[in-house]
């Protein structure tokens, strides 16, 4: 029996070792604020920008354009707030899509509420939104779209790489935000490609660690704050630096060089994960276009998610029900694609890292087995 089995990476991933030996050097090395004009403040400034070069590099940008926050809803916010209030002159309207991670659709409905126009583009039942949904969506009204590069309950890689030229093609003053959250250091997020104005990221999806994310902000890119009362970062997010947390996620940025080898192991525990669920009568999976190895999102019909997901965390299994932020309420990603009630209430996400291998794979999927056993007879 193995021990543990942590399948929830998607929640939040483990920091690795060298991402806490990084941390605590930090915090009892370099103290001093990095604000302060002293040789203290000086080396905590050091570790922050050696950290910004590290997530540079995989961004392909400059250190510069790399605004730290406390994680990826605050950027989002800053983002979507930031960019909404800078462009308001000169057009009123947002293209986002249905699947956004809340902290998208809550800012959203909130500039509605302020008399902006938001179209929510809906999916297909595979969770494919099609480029002429873009087309048709974006006008000379819209000043921002913002979509996710990978959805974080169902794994489905939304398209990125053409919005930009549809943005210029419709003549439309729209900044363009990118939530990659879930994508980078996993698959490329490279500025050159994706040409956006404004990219999410942050810490703790890659084994850094949570309370620290950042905001992409292209140098010829202007967007208002959402936080006032300092002069750091440009006066674009003020407030001191949290620079032991900065140092880890700079940490795990420079690990994570090595994304395509291990690319290729997570797609062997995606397809031997989906292998051995397919053969069993109750599992079916909830399919998704343009799939994203890191998640696979299955519905084990007559089984509650809640029930299935605590009877595997009695066995050392840990999943999820959908988004960790949701708190257990229905997906209101599987609602979109359409599918059924008991699809929807039945849905566990299971969501692989580097540290997981195929044994687990095999052991989690035995457990799921027993579980539909026991608990439809407990019925």
């Amino acid at each position: 029996m193995l021990k543990e089995i942590y399948f929830d990476n998607s929640a939040t991933t483990k920091p690795s070792q060298n991402v806490a030996d990084k941390i605590q050097e930090t915090l009892l090395k370099y103290h001093g604020n990095p604000s302060s004009l002293h040789a203290k403040g000086f080396e905590a400034e050091t570790v922050i920008m050696c950290a910004k070069r590290h997530i540079a590099e995989l961004f392909g940008c400059e250190p510069g354009e790399i605004y730290f926050t406390s994680g990826g809803t605050e950027a989002n916010n800053l983002a979507i707030f930031g960019a909404a209030h800078a462009r308001k002159r000169l057009g009123n309207k947002i293209v986002t899509t249905a699947m956004e991670h809340d902290s998208v659709l809550s800012p959203c409905r909130e500039l509605e509420r302020q008399g902006f126009r938001v179209t929510y583009l809906e999916p297909d039942s595979k969770g494919c939104i099609k480029i002429e949904q873009f087309l048709n969506a974006i006008d000379k009204e819209t000043i921002l779209v913002s979509q996710m590069m990978v959805n974080n309950e169902i794994g489905c890689r939304l398209p990125t790489e053409a919005v930009r030229a549809i943005i210029e093609k419709k003549h439309a003053p729209a900044l363009y935000h990118i939530d990659a959250v879930h994508a980078f250091s996993k698959i490329p997020v490279k500025i050159s490609a994706l040409n956006a104005d404004l990219i999410t990221i942050t810490a703790h999806k890659m084994h850094g660690p949570k309370g620290i994310g950042a905001l992409f902000c292209s140098r010829n890119t202007r967007i208002l704050p959402i936080l006032f009362g300092g002069e750091q970062q440009n006066k674009l997010r003020p407030g001191t630096l949290a620079t032991a947390l900065i140092a880890g996620f700079g940490a795990a940025a420079e690990e994570a060089k090595f994304a395509p080898e291990m690319l290729k192991k997570i797609e062997k525990l995606w397809k031997r994960c989906r292998e051995l669920l397919l053969n069993i009568d109750n599992a079916k999976i909830n399919e998704v276009s343009h799939h994203f190895p890191y998640i696979l999102n299955v519905s084990i019909l007559g089984i509650r998610s809640e029930t299935m997901l605590h009877y595997l965390s009695s066995n050392g299994i840990y999943i999820s029900s959908g988004s960790a932020c949701s708190n257990g309420k229905k997906s209101h990603v599987l609602e979109a694609m359409g599918l059924s009630k008991d699809r929807i209430e039945s849905a566990i996400r299971i969501s692989f890292s580097k540290y997981n291998t195929l044994k687990e794979v095999e052991y989690f999927v035995s457990k799921v087995k027993s579980g539909i056993r026991k608990l439809c007879k407990s019925k």
